[in-house]
């Protein structure tokens, strides 16, 4: 054993100059290419049913878990007169996107979906469960991808009269979710009676999970060290300080370790959000998710790393502490914004080439800023050609200092980003306060 863990680090030692000439080239690639686009973006996928449809399933995006803007709605509606309540979104190993949803109000069936692209949208199969008990009612099916590998739906079953629901999990038996055999329903000991929209996530080796009480009408928490149970309850009642009149609870992890939990507000027809820094033990107050409180309907959040864009502040060179930002539509420069998500955009591959770059809003995702006649908007990409080159730029070195930036239209580059009268517009640059400024700073 120490032979080997020797040789480990003599393999070590020979092979960390690889990282570091990979490091330098990188370096070498983003001097040469100031254009390009190098760092990553979490993205964060929504799936829910709305107030006005329970037959039409919404797609949304963010990129902080906070601000969701449409991707595509309705994205998918179910054969027959199939519903799809509480859609629950995942990505499989075979690289497809599948959403798992309540079929009806009545009945023994959850239904599945899969998606390319989370746009275009095919109904796969309905799965029936059946258990020695009689199944009246089957609501609210969650995914859980369990860290042995194993692809499981959480769903809470009801003998009748939309009573007694009891939290069970079924596990697919293959990896071909269009044709796999599942496990019979098991129980979640410990999460009965009467528990509903049971969500589990887990770390290390202990299960959490967040279910609503039936009876009390708050969303609760248990752990376990199996997914099957048994649960104790860790946090009963108004534990969290949420308040009753909740149900569809979701988690995801963000980017800085934190945890989100968001949950539908039925009893005052509202959608929030809270979050704990202390693995479930404390929370924040609950916010709105703003834009959808109110809209959508029990919905679940897929998370994924990796997506090309780097969130940056874009500072004035000659209004130094005033940054490009978006109000009411419009690209402006000021020197107080609030939100300050308004002055945050993703910079990323440039829409008409990918030797351009373009600015993504961080709060409205899928707006970009555009040139329309001269001015610079905020608006919704249509994927027309002409929208792409009028959102496409290229990064220069800075027309009044070379350690800033400029920003030069793609496809006429003697056109600039610039400020005037703190509107910002797209103009040839001729004196020195024109070079100034079309002249800014990216700040992380």
């Amino acid at each position: 054993m120490l032979l080997k863990r020797k040789g480990r680090v003599q393999s070590w030692g020979r092979c960390k100059a690889v990282p570091l000439l990979m490091l330098g080239l990188l370096i070498l690639y983003t001097a040469a290419f100031p254009g390009s686009v190098q760092a990553t973006t979490s993205v964060y996928t929504m799936t829910a049913f709305t107030n006005t449809s329970e037959s039409n399933m919404y797609i949304y995006e963010s990129y902080n878990a906070k601000h969701y803007g449409l991707l595509k709605g309705p994205a998918y509606t179910p054969p027959g007169s199939d519903l799809i309540r509480d859609p629950s979104v995942m990505k499989h190993t075979d690289g497809l996107y599948y959403v798992v949803y309540t079929t009806n109000w009545s009945g023994h069936t959850v239904g599945i979906a899969s998606s390319p692209d989370k746009i275009n949208w095919t109904f796969v199969r309905n799965i029936t469960l059946s258990t020695a008990a009689p199944i009246a009612h089957t609501w609210a099916p969650e995914w859980f991808m369990d860290t042995n590998g194993s692809v499981n739906i959480i769903v809470s079953l009801s003998p009748g009269n939309y009573e007694n629901f009891k939290p069970h999990v079924i596990t697919a038996l293959g990896s071909n979710l269009s044709s796999t055999s599942w496990s019979a329903p098991a129980l979640l000991a410990g999460l009965a009676p009467n528990y509903i929209d049971t969500f589990v996530v887990k770390t290390d080796s202990t299960y959490h999970a967040f279910t609503k009480n039936e009876t009390t009408k708050n969303i609760e928490y248990a752990t376990a060290n199996s997914l099957t149970g048994p649960y104790t309850f860790k946090g009963t009642g108004d534990w969290a300080g949420w308040g009753s009149g909740l149900e569809g609870p979701a988690v995801v992890q963000l980017d800085n370790g934190s945890w989100r939990i968001y949950f539908d507000g039925y009893a005052d027809h509202k959608y929030y959000y809270s979050d704990s820094a202390d693995n479930f033990l404390s929370w924040s107050g609950k916010q709105e998710i703003e834009g959808l409180s109110g809209m959508v309907r029990h919905m679940t959040v897929l998370k994924e790393p990796g997506q090309p864009g780097d969130i940056r502040k874009l500072e004035s060179f000659n209004e130094r502490g005033s940054f490009i930002r978006h109000y009411f539509y419009q690209a402006r420069i000021d020197d107080s914004v609030n939100p300050a998500e308004d002055a945050q955009f993703r910079i990323v591959p440039g829409l008409a080439s990918q030797e351009g770059i373009s600015f993504e809003a961080m709060n409205y995702p899928g707006y970009f800023l555009r040139n329309h006649n001269g001015n610079i908007m905020l608006v919704k990409n249509d994927r027309s050609t002409a929208f792409r080159n009028d959102a496409t730029f290229k990064r220069v070195n800075g027309l009044a200092d070379a350690g800033w930036t400029s920003y030069a239209l793609f496809y006429n580059p003697n056109l600039y980003l610039r400020h005037s009268d703190q509107m910002l517009r797209l103009q040839p640059i001729v004196t020195p306060m024109d070079k100034s400024d079309a002249t800014f700073r990216e700040i992380n």
